[in-house]
């Protein structure tokens, strides 16, 4: 199940079935003088399947939305056994309900999917890629703001990583840090049609931030293989941390500006009972990756990392799963982020379409509506 069925170059509508691999799909695009709206560090082994069925966020959100906007149909095999073709190819299509929404990051529960149309957005004639170090995360923010307000159209990607991410990258996977050491740092991205103009909007905006001393120091790449360099620094660093030990992963969404204060008090709260507490992901839209490094595993520190993180996170009025489901783990926090009444009907839903509980069990639902 790892065929392309169709493209449609005018439109870029892609479609092919659920067991392709996601880079593979973007080599076959990038041929055809397209992209997916979906990159992941994991592209080389993710299928777009279960991409779509954990409604994976990626690297460029920040340009292209969510699958929830860019998946325009999908196939998939019910609990019945009955395949429901709802593999639609058109941008408007307001007969009904939209059902193939239901499908999307529903994590296989309520049906298999075997196949999806996706709207692939053209490549890009010019992309660059910038990579900047800041003091503080406050000053981090206020680049986020100016990259948004000059950049515009053309900016495709700000993520962040912090010191501790870059200790582990230089340690672990001997990668050199290109600029000088900071305690956070930024890797921008901007993609569009016209080189001339996208690098005088890049030089403004490099030049406000640097007079505004919001940003210490920084690098800028425009050839491939230097802006493969760059974006290692980031891709890599779920690597980095498997050589560093024992790893407890956590994907939330927070208000933009309290997503790193989640990393600042789980140090505090955690002190030497951890051997690394490092924060990094995507600011443009407030999705923090924290990662907590141990010897080995430890069911004390995973009692002291749960539910604190979770607790501080609904605090906030957060997500305790940003981009990458609630699976088996994370089924039981799931009121942290929802109502009840809510949970209660994505059960009864459950319940209609799958009644013998056949489709990936103990999975999503928390256990007292299993």
């Amino acid at each position: 199940m790892n065929n392309v069925l169709s493209f449609d170059n005018i439109s870029g509508i892609l479609t092919c079935q659920s067991g392709c691999v996601l880079e593979n799909l973007s080599s076959y695009l990038e041929e055809r003088e397209h992209v997916m709206p979906l990159d992941l560090g994991a592209k080389g082994s993710c299928h777009i399947g279960g991409n779509v069925a954990t409604n994976a966020g990626g690297l460029r959100l920040l340009r292209y939305g969510s699958l929830h906007g860019t998946v325009l149909g999908i196939e998939v095999v019910l609990a019945s056994g009955q395949v429901l073709d709802c593999l639609a190819t058109l941008r408007k299509d307001n007969t009904g309900y939209d059902l193939k929404q239901l499908f999307i990051g529903s994590e296989g529960t309520l049906g298999v999917i075997t196949a999806v149309s996706i709207l692939c957005p053209r490549k890009p004639r010019s992309v660059n890629v910038v990579f900047l170090g800041c003091e503080t995360f406050p000053q981090l923010l206020r680049t986020f703001q100016l990259a948004r307000g000059m950049l515009g159209e053309i900016l495709s990607a700000f993520e962040f990583l912090d010191a501790e991410c870059m200790r582990l990258l230089n340690t672990h996977l001997r990668l050199l840090n290109p600029i000088s050491e900071s305690p956070f740092y930024v890797l921008i991205e901007t993609s569009g049609s016209d080189p001339e103009h996208d690098g005088a909007k890049l030089h403004a905006f490099l030049e406000q931030a640097m007079t505004s001393s919001l940003v210490a120091d920084g690098t800028v790449a425009t050839e491939e293989s230097k802006i493969k360099a760059l974006w290692s620094l980031r891709e890599r660093v779920t690597e980095a941390l498997t050589h560093d030990g024992f790893t407890y992963k956590y994907d939330v969404s927070l208000p933009v500006e309290k997503i790193y204060q989640l990393v600042l008090d789980m140090r505090a709260h955690l002190g030497d009972r951890a051997k690394s507490v490092v924060g990094y992901g995507h600011v443009g839209d407030g999705n923090l990756h924290l990662n907590i490094t141990s010897p080995a595993r430890d069911p004390a520190l995973l009692a002291a990392i749960e539910p604190f993180v979770y607790q501080w996170t609904s605090g906030c009025q957060g997500s305790v799963s940003a981009e990458h489901g609630l699976g088996l783990k994370k089924r039981n926090y799931i009121y942290y982020s929802k109502a009840r009444p809510a949970v209660a009907l994505m059960r009864d839903i459950k319940t209609m379409m799958d009644p013998r509980g056949i489709l990936n069990p103990y999975k999503t639902l928390p256990d007292d509506l299993q």
